[in-house]
């Protein structure tokens, strides 16, 4: 995987990128814990934790300089 999405599901991002967890974790993001993670996109569970699409593209920038 060369780019992450909003679109892309927590069980890509963590197998494409596994120190991304400590971003996802810093934005409250504890997703990759739960059962619905391999379904679950980025922007779902960001959604679903009250981040605003501002956060989502901030996660974004610094995954996809993480996979890089």
């Amino acid at each position: 995987m060369n780019r992450i999405t909003k679109n892309t599901n927590f069980a890509d991002i963590l197998t494409a990128c596994p120190e991304s967890a400590e971003i996802l974790f810093s934005y409250g993001l504890h997703c990759i814990g739960c059962q619905f993670s391999p379904m679950e996109t980025l922007e779902q569970g960001a959604k679903g934790h009250n981040l605003s699409d501002e956060q989502v593209e901030k996660i974004l920038e610094k995954l996809n300089k993480a996979i890089r």
